[in-house]
C-alpha cells in the first residue's frame, strides 16, 4: 500500500554486522520487495560521515561490512570506526586504534 503513495520508503536499521548487500539479500529471501538504495544503515551513515569529513579509518567493523566502505581510503589512518565485531577487539587492534 505505501509503494502506491507519493512517500519515499527507507527500511533503516542499526545493524553493523552485514553490508547492505547482504542485508538486501536476507530480506529479499524473507520475501521483501527492496531495492538496496531503499535501506539506510547505520554503516551508511558512518560512510558518508567519512566521505563528508575526508578522513582515513580504522574499520574495526565485522569483515562482512567492509563491502559498504568499499572505495574509503584506509592508509595512515586518522579516524576509528567501530561496529560490532568482537574477533578485531583484541590488544594488537585497539592499540592501533588509540595509536
Amino acid at each position: 500500500r505505501l509503494r502506491r503513495t507519493p512517500v519515499t520508503i527507507r527500511f533503516v536499521t542499526n545493524t553493523t554486522k552485514e553490508s547492505k548487500r547482504d542485508l538486501l539479500e536476507r530480506l529479499t529471501r524473507l520475501g521483501f520487495d527492496i531495492a538496496e538504495n531503499e535501506i539506510f544503515t547505520s554503516l551508511t551513515a558512518a560512510r558518508n560521515l567519512l566521505e563528508q569529513k575526508q578522513v582515513r579509518p580504522l574499520l574495526l567493523v565485522d569483515d562482512k561490512a567492509l563491502p559498504d566502505f568499499t572505495g574509503i581510503g584506509t592508509d595512515d589512518p586518522n579516524a576509528v570506526v567501530v561496529g560490532l565485531a568482537p574477533e578485531h577487539f583484541h590488544y594488537e587492534m585497539m592499540n592501533r586504534a588509540f595509536r
